[in-house]
């Protein structure tokens, strides 16, 4: 005798529980149960790709260094996403890597910082364009002073930074394979290219 098994029919009440997209408030945005990584957008939830093994690897590595630099300077506080960052009034990202000066103390909340003072991208393959062109204007806008970006593809990094009342980065520097990456607003701070891209850390 054959069994015919019944799976049982989707959830679809449940997404009645939450905002339709487009009327989200910040609040209801910053209680979102779960551990995806999701942006906002004025009330639209736009929820993130899950990241690879390789992209994951490239950020921890990044926070390591960084981490012990700020930590043998006690220049402030180091994280990876998922934590928001607010950019202005009705926008929060998620940057894979962050860091705020310990003077700027005061623009950490528990669950969403005020900006940051340096943040990190690794060039997600779903969508490079949200790394390359939108957050790269949208960190501008929002007056953080410097945005590496990582192109595991290419196998280089890109600093930008910010100059004091300007509304687009400079170029602080390009660095491939062979050489090292380095800071504009932190001495010393360097990446090692080939590390970062070694396939055996």
């Amino acid at each position: 005798m054959n069994t015919v098994r019944a799976f049982p029919e989707p959830a679809g009440d449940v997404s009645r529980l939450y905002p339709a997209q487009g009327t989200w408030s910040e609040g209801e945005y910053l209680n979102l149960p779960g551990t995806r990584l999701a942006e906002f957008d004025q009330g639209t939830i736009e929820v993130l790709a899950m990241p690879s093994e390789l992209h994951q690897t490239m950020v921890l590595f990044l926070y390591e260094l960084l981490v012990a630099y700020v930590r043998r300077y006690d220049l402030g506080k180091v994280l990876v996403a998922p934590l928001p960052v607010k950019l202005w009034e009705g926008k929060m990202r998620e940057p894979d890597l962050l860091f705020m000066r310990r003077e700027h103390a005061d623009r950490r909340h528990s669950n969403y910082w005020n900006g940051a003072d340096l943040v990190m991208e690794v060039i997600s393959q779903d969508d490079p364009n949200r790394d390359k062109i939108t957050k790269h204007q949208e960190y501008a806008r929002a007056g953080i002073p410097e945005y590496w970006l990582v192109d595991p593809t290419e196998k280089s990094v890109t600093v930008f930074t910010l100059p004091r009342q300007a509304q687009e980065f400079e170029t602080h520097g390009i660095f491939l394979m062979g050489s090292h990456a380095v800071s504009a607003s932190l001495p010393g701070f360097n990446v090692e290219i080939d590390e970062l891209f070694s396939a055996n850390h």
